[in-house]
């Protein structure tokens, strides 16, 4: 007899084959994948392939123990491994071991501008997940930011889909080395949290696939992504979970996508939809009490028992089940069925270095007059640090995304550490929001007080007066209608009354640098009255550590904002043509390509801080930019070349960009759009040859009467800057 041990979900079976016969092709790892699901395919009853497509508890779906075929095991989320809760409930387990390294939230990540600290991100939360024994991870979302008020921005990666393609492709390989499913979501055009379940979304064809579509694209052409999830929303009057455009034209078909589709937690509605254009594995639906109905109901979910009943009737034909049944198939042999796959680590220090590391390079100096940053504790013996956010857990909340952290350092506490014995670190409130001690059942902090926001202001002035430096923590937080998901936030504007505290500490101190932890842009009444502004994110575990190392000038900080921030919400193109948040759960994108930057730009309206704005504690100056030819043809490429230098007196990071306009068109287009870009270190008084390779692709716009990519012969302009606003050279040339 040969003994064969298949791991499944926490247990193991024991497999036993005859020494006379030959190992099960879908038991032998040697085999090529698609002939081991079509092996394991023609062994498995109607009833294991149906047990394949739904959900057996919260998180996981059944595999087939008899042919040792292991359950698949989801987690949240996109920044970090989600504590387990009870087998059937959404509340907390308990168990003692299963505290997660928390990385920076993907707006941080993007704003890093650097594809080799995407696949750090991947490869640390795969190791993770893979320790965890999970092999589906629900991230990284791609969503693109439409509206300054979406809930859940910070789970994305900004409004350009360049950017947010060049980010995702990194993270998904960095996951999937690791035998761990990226599940990239959500499918599509889940833009805001308002109605989420129900608004059908109005967009044009040429808004959907130059602006949605791309990221998702890349992530599964480039990165070749094992899994997506379907979004809540509807679009074309379907709901995206049964969606024949998007994941049967569009997924499959267009982009060739062999992986499986898993569904939004809720996201399936009906049967006979889901079955021929919809998701290959339910997971949520309302029966099983994901927001209400009977418990342990997964065989009533529309992938189980209705959807077997339709085959033995023999109104569907068992083929639609067999295409789902090897999608999942497939996902097993990828990931819980290769041998080869690695063990994983988990909130290891090597870890807690990585999420370090992408903090450091996302957070983004916004202002910086008369050069108040960095801190110079040389000269320095008192530090005011002011405001809730300074003390406040970050990790916990926000939705799915909401973390069970090994240890989160704080703003206050990094500064304090940072600061040394040498100088004196006093903290005051400043301002008062949620005190509640838990969330989303696990235990925060209590921040209860009951002083008027008169005694706060004055407490946190008396504090700033003699201080060398006022380091004002702010932002906003986890909570609903803030940064978090299922609600989306109702105003531009800081809550709490974190303007009045602003200004009291700015005409009180002028060494005042405020520091805003956020997933979305914030209005700034008060920017002119404040020298320093940095926007820090949520930057997980290590986020006081790596704040205070920017602050004091360990690191120079190099992020760019991969969102243009608006000086009033009327400044977004989804508010000031759109209908959001929809009526009658009806929204039309109006501003069609027009989102981001590309709507500033049309309008000749000047952001608070542009798209691809951030400060150095050095300068860079930009030359002269050449390209190699005058003219290119269809078929040729162009290289653009120009020298940026460091003329400063620190060793820092640029982050060269290069955008391209259409002079004339047939069609309505950007003044330019994000083409390339790339991340250079360099130190006081080096020099760099900056080259970029442009084609016809990067000319291109998609033409929805042809339902294909166009260049149209004609004259573009190239321009190369440190932001969207800040262009230092452009040059011309034609397209024959």
């Amino acid at each position: 007899m040969k003994t064969i041990l298949c791991v499944i979900g926490l247990t193991s079976l024991t497999l036993s084959i005859p020494a006379q016969n030959k190992i099960p092709v879908y038991l032998d790892d040697t085999q090529p994948v698609e002939l081991r699901v079509e092996d394991a395919l023609s062994r498995l009853t109607a009833e294991e392939k149906i047990q394949l497509l739904h959900a057996r508890s919260k998180f996981s779906s059944a595999g087939v123990a008899r042919l040792g075929i292991p359950e698949n095991w989801m987690s949240d989320g996109p920044h970090g491994i989600r504590a387990e809760v009870i087998w059937d409930e959404w509340n907390q387990a308990g168990w003692t071991n299963d505290s997660c390294m928390a990385f920076p939230a993907l707006t941080c990540l993007a704003a890093t501008w650097n594809p080799e600290m995407a696949a750090l991100y991947g490869k640390s939360i795969g190791e993770e997940a893979r320790y965890r024994n999970k092999n589906v991870l629900l991230g990284p979302g791609v969503n693109i930011y439409r509206t300054p008020l979406n809930g859940r921005n910070f789970e994305y990666m900004g409004e350009d889909p360049y950017l947010a393609s060049c980010m995702v492709v990194p993270y998904v390989q960095g996951v999937q080395q690791n035998g761990v499913a990226a599940c990239v979501k959500h499918f599509a055009l889940n833009n805001q949290e308002i109605d989420r379940n129900a608004v059908n979304v109005t967009v044009d064809d040429r808004a959907l696939y130059e602006i949605y579509l791309p990221a998702f694209k890349a992530a599964v052409t480039e990165g070749k992504a094992w899994a997506i999830m379907g979004a809540y929303n509807r679009y074309k009057g379907q709901f995206c979970c049964q969606n024949e455009y998007l994941l049967d034209n569009i997924l499959r078909k267009e982009w060739g996508f062999d992986g499986v589709v898993v569904s939004d937690w809720g996201g399936v509605h009906e049967t006979e939809s889901t079955v021929y254009h919809g998701v290959d594995m339910e997971f949520g639906t309302h029966t099983d009490g994901l927001a209400s109905g009977a418990k342990n109901a997964y065989d009533s979910y529309h992938l189980a028992a209705p959807f077997l009943n339709l085959i033995k009737s023999g109104k569907i034909e068992e083929k639609e089940l067999d295409k789902k049944a090897r999608n999942v198939l497939r996902l097993a042999f990828r990931t819980t069925m290769d041998r080869q796959r690695p063990f994983g680590s988990f909130a290891t220090p090597e870890h807690g270095l990585a999420a370090r590391k992408i903090a450091e390079e996302g957070i983004v100096l916004l202002q910086n007059k008369n050069n108040v940053l960095p801190i110079r504790l040389q000269d320095t013996k008192k530090i005011a640090v002011i405001g809730e956010n300074a003390v406040k857990v970050m990790t916990v909340g926000g939705g799915s995304s909401s973390l069970k952290a090994k240890y989160e350092v704080s703003p206050l506490d990094g500064i304090k550490n940072r600061a040394g014995v040498a100088v004196e670190v006093t903290y005051a409130r400043g301002y008062v929001g949620e005190a509640i001690g838990t969330q989303d059942g696990l235990k925060t902090q209590n921040l209860s007080d009951n002083r008027s926001s008169d005694e706060l202001i004055a407490e946190a002035c008396r504090a700033a007066q003699d201080a060398d430096y006022v380091i004002f923590v702010g932002g906003l937080n986890k909570h609903g209608y803030q940064d978090s998901e299922g609600k989306d936030r109702k105003e531009l504007g800081l809550p709490y009354g974190q303007d009045a505290v602003i200004s009291a500490l700015a005409k009180v101190n002028k060494n005042l640098v405020v520091v805003i932890l956020s997933g979305n842009a914030v209005a700034m009444p008060w920017v002119n009255e404040v020298p320093a502004v940095v926007e820090s994110w949520y930057l997980g575990s290590e986020a006081g550590n790596a704040l205070a190392r920017v602050l004091a000038g360990d690191v120079n900080p190099s992020g760019k904002l991969p969102f243009t921030f608006p000086a009033k919400l009327t400044d977004a193109g989804a508010h000031a043509a759109g209908d959001y948040p929809g009526n009658n759960h009806e929204e039309t994108y109006r501003e069609g390509i027009f989102v981001g930057y590309r709507w500033t730009d049309k309008n000749n309206i000047k952001p608070l801080f542009p798209f691809g704005h951030g400060l150095s504690y050095t300068q860079f100056a930009y030359g002269k930019a050449t390209v190699s030819g005058k003219h290119m043809q269809a078929t040729e490429t162009l290289t653009v070349t120009i020298p940026v230098k460091n003329t400063g007196e620190r060793k820092g990071k640029e982050i060269v960009q290069l955008y391209i306009g259409d002079e004339k068109a047939s069609v309505a287009r950007p003044v330019k759009e994000l083409k390339a870009f790339e991340k250079i270190e360099l130190a006081p008084g080096e020099e760099k040859i900056v080259s970029f390779i442009i084609s016809a692709d990067d000319l291109k716009f998609f033409d929805d009467k042809r339902h294909e990519w166009v260049a149209e012969p004609g004259k573009f302009t190239i321009y190369i800057g440190a932001s969207s606003a800040d262009v230092r050279a452009s040059v011309a040339f034609e397209l024959k």
